[in-house]
Order: C-alpha cells, then sequence, then structure tokens
C-alpha cells in the first residue's frame, strides 16, 4: 500500500513540475546573433559616472569618483587621464554635459566646473552656501546656459554661463535613488527607497509624488523614445506606461523568468530598440519595444556591474560599469 501512495506521490510532483514547465514561458532567453558591444581599456578602476563629448561626437570626457577625469579625441575608441586643479579635494565628479565646446561638470561635494574651449581649459564657479543638497547633475542646454540639480532634487537654470542661477522648483523632493530628464524640460526621480517616485514639469511649484504600483522597490525611472515612462523594479522586473498618459501602467513584464538578476538601467537606441542592464554583466534587448527579448551573452564574463546605458545618437553608445568598466557600441554592418 505504502509503494502504492509513493508512486502515486511521484507521478502528482512529476506532473507539478510539468505543469509549471509549460506556464513559465521563456524562462530562459535566447541569445543575440551578434554583441555589439566591445570593451575598452581606459587607465583607471575608479567607479565610472558619466560620459559627455562634444558637437563632433569626438572629443568625449568620462568622469567617476575619485576626481576621475578621462578624456577621448578619437569617438571613445582611447582614454587618457586629466588632472584638473580641485584644492586637493577628492571629489565623486558626477555628470558631465556638453553643447558645442561649452562643458559643464558637477560632483558631490558640491562643485561646478566650466568650460568654453571644449576642455583646454576649466574654471571654478562658486556655489552659493545655501544651496540645498549636493549637485547632482547638469545638463547643457546651450550658449551660457545650463541645468542643474541637486541629489535632494532641487533645479537650477542658468543663462549667462553660471554667474547667476533660477531655482525652477520652490520644493525639493528629498534624498532620491536616480534622476531623469526628458527633452522638454519633464523630469522623474526615485525616492531613496524605492517606495514611491516623484515626477516635475517646468512651471510647477513642487514635486508631483506617486505610489509604485507593485510590491516591487522601484530601481530606476526614465523617459522613453517611445513617448513612454519605463520602471525597473526588483526581482527583474520591466514596465512601461501607456505612450504620454504617465499614470496608466502595462503589465509587467519579466524577460527572463528563470533568473532574478537586479536590472539597473535601460536605454532606447532607437523607439523600438531597447538595451537593459543590470548586476553580473546582465545585458538585455528588444528589438520590438519591448514584447520580446534576448540576452548578450557575450558580455556576460565581465566581471561587472552594468548600471548606466548612455546613447549619444543611434549609432553611438556606452555602457558604464563599476571597477572602471567601459563598453562600446559598435554598430552591426547588417544594421539598417
Amino acid at each position: 500500500m505504502q509503494s502504492i501512495v509513493k508512486q502515486f506521490q511521484r507521478a502528482v510532483t512529476l506532473l507539478v513540475v510539468m505543469l509549471l514547465c509549460v506556464s513559465c514561458k521563456n524562462p530562459y532567453l535566447p541569445s543575440t546573433t551578434f554583441s555589439p558591444w566591445q570593451q575598452v581599456e581606459i587607465p583607471t578602476d575608479s567607479t565610472l559616472q558619466d560620459i559627455g563629448f562634444t558637437s563632433d561626437l569626438m572629443h568625449g570626457w568620462l568622469v567617476g569618483s575619485n576626481a576621475t577625469i578621462l578624456e577621448t579625441k578619437d569617438g571613445g575608441k582611447t582614454w587618457k587621464p586629466r588632472t584638473l586643479d580641485l584644492d586637493g579635494e577628492k571629489v565623486r565628479l558626477t555628470s558631465v554635459s556638453f553643447s558645442g565646446d561649452e562643458g559643464w561638470m558637477v560632483g558631490i561635494p558640491s562643485i561646478l566646473l566650466h568650460t568654453t574651449d571644449a576642455g583646454e581649459t576649466w574654471s571654478r564657479i562658486p556655489l552659493s552656501a545655501k544651496l540645498p543638497g549636493n549637485t547632482k547633475s547638469i545638463l547643457a542646454l546651450g550658449p551660457s546656459s545650463a541645468e542643474m540639480t541637486t541629489d535632494v532634487g532641487a533645479i537650477y537654470q542658468t543663462k549667462d554661463g553660471g554667474k547667476t542661477w533660477k531655482a525652477m522648483v520652490k520644493q525639493a523632493v528629498g534624498v532620491f535613488r536616480n534622476i531623469s530628464r526628458r527633452a522638454d524640460g519633464k523630469y522623474v526621480t526615485v525616492s531613496a527607497k524605492g517606495n514611491f517616485y516623484s515626477t516635475w514639469s517646468p512651471g510647477a511649484d513642487a514635486w508631483e509624488p506617486h505610489n509604485r504600483n507593485s510590491s516591487r522597490r522601484v530601481q530606476n525611472m526614465g523617459f522613453g523614445k517611445d513617448g513612454r515612462l519605463w520602471m525597473l523594479a526588483r526581482g527583474g522586473q520591466i514596465q512601461f506606461t501607456k505612450p504620454d498618459n504617465f499614470e496608466e501602467w502595462e503589465p509587467a513584464i519579466y524577460p527572463e523568468k528563470a533568473t532574478s538578476w537586479g536590472l539597473l538601467d535601460l536605454a532606447y537606441r532607437t523607439p523600438t530598440e531597447i538595451w537593459v542592464a543590470g548586476g553580473s554583466g546582465n545585458l538585455l534587448c528588444s528589438f520590438d519595444g519591448g514584447s520580446t527579448w534576448q540576452k548578450d551573452r557575450e558580455v556576460e564574463d565581465i566581471p561587472s556591474n552594468f548600471y548606466k546605458i548612455i546613447f549619444l545618437t543611434p549609432e553611438k553608445g556606452f555602457i558604464i560599469g563599476n571597477n572602471g568598466v567601459l563598453l562600446k557600441y559598435q554598430q552591426p554592418s547588417a544594421a539598417a
């Protein structure tokens, strides 16, 4: 009798496993047919934070922790260290941006650097001691114009080369995990604990808070080229809003159900080609706007967490990782 019961239990267990396998669609992702990413050797193992180029897209700058500044003049193939006089400060440079030959850098503790000659010389611009938080990001908007944020969500704009700054929001949002800006000036930021996010539109006095729409903590958010807002949450979850409707979220996506790697950043190369980076060399891609996904397994062995993807143009992109890891996008010859 016991033998019959055990056989029955085994049969039930096997049936459950089979049902789970059938219901688990795409437990492991197919591999991309070609990896367009090439690792670039750079002379530092510091944690990199941001990358920016002048208008010719050949002359560029990398910034990071320990006051790391690297310069390229061949489009990012090779990089050389640059040293600036920062009064002995070991700042963490967090953002760099150019409009033509005019560029800006910011970092923590609060520091603001400015150049008008493509980085041949940099000048330090004094900041008010009353500045809320530390300088976090900078975006060059045009001649003598830039927009700067702090790590508590204050937003400032200058139109005179940094001599004066106008506060764009009256109330800061508080310490955040990350911040993203759309071309029209709209921002989204994720709270430090990932339990809510906030949006701000030009002309508004304060940030508008939003509850997350699941129990999973939010990791990162940003704006897509297809008019959607995207969200990465713990456990490998991706979610998009309806186009131009940031209140209505589409069902959550779990590209690779068999794993739970942390997803850290998302970027659009084109309105339909999306790349998602994560921990332990995890790199995913969708060529149809997020409906189906593939995995770039040729970069899996790189010992780094990929935490920032930047496409300057559809043909020029970079992935930044920890421990001085930098990947450069090489467009496949057969790409349209």
